[in-house]
């Protein structure tokens, strides 16, 4: 298979958005291993830590329809979604659409919604298809949904039930920039005019190859079992509300094998594997009631604990 496309895929996004976040490119790679797998990407991080100007730049790099939804308490599924309106002059019903009918849709502190709204993305996230007053529509691919919420924040806010946070691809966070990034952004112009200039750097004929090719990359049955031993640990630890669901063991396996083929290689590694669990898997368990550990230290932790089969 051809793994060069893929090296220069991320590099690509690595130049482009680098421009506008500093010293983020492990983040910015996981995004676009999350647009190559027609993954949804959740971005949960502290106010201003830059997570809507990075995913501005990321959908400016990749082209397409864009569209940015400020989620607020008083949003209804409609606003999203598109309404049936009377034309006066034409004398018939009209559909108009709503945000969502774009190829990158940028939620935009997503769990300021009320659940209803947020359930108005269940369907679109999933099958990439909008229904109105029965009628559904397709939507065009590439379609990526790249939601940011802040975890520090709980006035006015609703946490995102299991179902839906089990339809994002990855979780993500930032975390602050070091002391002398942080002084280059000061320095510099403002990162708005930065990321108007940006433009495309990934077309849609080549996201449809790097889609096409990423499932070429070899998983060895060594390895598919590694991936199997970290999901069964899930669902059996009692340390766990549930473990990871289906979904999930399919989304490692997939981000494994573009892992792999950005790094050049047309067979997975279980260091592939154990560079996206955190990511892929974090979200989508619980932890048992009275338990405060993150479950992002406990996919590492569990990580730290099982055999890792030699290449």
């Amino acid at each position: 298979m051809n793994t060069e496309i893929f090296v220069k895929y991320n590099k690509k996004l690595q130049e482009s958005c680098g421009k506008v976040i500093i010293g983020k490119e492990e983040i910015i790679r996981q995004l676009g291993v999350c647009l190559v797998a027609s993954g949804h990407v959740l971005l949960e991080d502290l106010p201003g830590t830059g997570k809507t100007m990075l995913l501005r730049a990321f959908s400016k790099s990749i082209g397409g329809d864009f569209k940015r939804i400020q989620f607020t308490p008083d949003i209804l599924p409609s606003d999203l979604t598109g309404i049936h309106f009377f034309n006066q002059k034409k004398g018939e019903f009209e559909f108009r659409q709503g945000p969502l009918f774009a190829n990158v849709v940028l939620a935009d502190e997503i769990n300021r919604a009320v659940p209803r709204s947020q359930s108005a993305l269940l369907e679109v996230m999933e099958e990439r298809q909008i229904s109105v007053d029965g009628t559904t529509f397709r939507l065009d691919e590439p379609y990526i949904v790249m939601a940011t919420q802040n975890p520090v924040e709980s006035y006015g806010t609703f946490p995102l039930p299991e179902a839906q946070l089990d339809r994002f691809f990855m979780k993500l966070s930032m975390g602050y920039m070091t002391e002398e990034q942080e002084k280059q952004v000061l320095r510099r112009e403002d990162s708005k005019e930065i990321v108007e200039r940006l433009e495309q750097v990934v077309s849609a004929e080549e996201l449809a190859e790097l889609r096409s090719e990423y499932r070429k990359v070899e998983v060895s049955e060594d390895v598919m079992n590694y991936i199997m031993s970290i999901i069964t640990a899930t669902r059996r630890s009692d340390k766990l509300a549930y473990g990871v669901s289906a979904r999930g063991s399919l989304a490692l396996c997939r981000a494994s094998q573009i892992t792999a083929a950005m790094e050049g290689r047309g067979y997975v590694a279980p260091e592939d594997v154990k560079k996206e669990a955190v990511a892929v898997l974090a979200h989508r368990i619980a932890m048992s009631s009275g338990s405060h550990m993150d479950t992002a230290m406990f996919i590492s932790d569990l990580l730290e604990t099982l055999s890792v089969p030699l290449e």
